[in-house]
Order: structure tokens, then C-alpha cells, then sequence
């Protein structure tokens, strides 16, 4: 029985749409990113802040889904 648990454990954090969702949040923080360089306008460096950090909370949500 608990062979059986860690399979199903094992199988679900080998699931691609958690390494997709990483991906995602990777490429949001990486656009927010880009845009700090792109001008120091406040509306930008307040856009670029903003995607940072929802790119860092999507990866971590995933990362922890997968140590779950």
C-alpha cells in the first residue's frame, strides 16, 4: 500500500503542468525584467515591479506544488 502511495506521489510531481507553470513564471519575471531596462518612465518601472513579483509568486506556487 504505501508503494502504491509513492507512486501516485511521485507521478504527480513529475506532472508537466507544474514545469509549464514554472515556465510561465519564469517568462512573466523575465518580461518584467526587460522592462526595468527599458526606461525608468514610473509607469513602467511600476509595471515591471508588478510583473516581477507575479512571475516569482506563479513560479513558487508551482515549486511548491511539486514539493507537496
Amino acid at each position: 500500500m504505501e508503494g502504491t502511495y509513492k507512486n501516485k506521489r511521485t507521478e504527480e510531481s513529475n506532472d508537466p503542468a507544474h514545469y509549464n507553470l514554472i515556465v510561465i513564471g519564469i517568462v512573466i519575471g523575465l518580461i518584467g525584467i526587460f522592462l526595468r531596462f527599458v526606461g525608468s518612465w514610473m509607469l513602467i518601472d511600476a509595471i515591471s515591479n508588478i510583473l516581477l513579483v507575479i512571475g516569482v509568486v506563479v513560479s513558487l506556487k508551482a515549486v511548491l506544488k511539486i514539493l507537496k
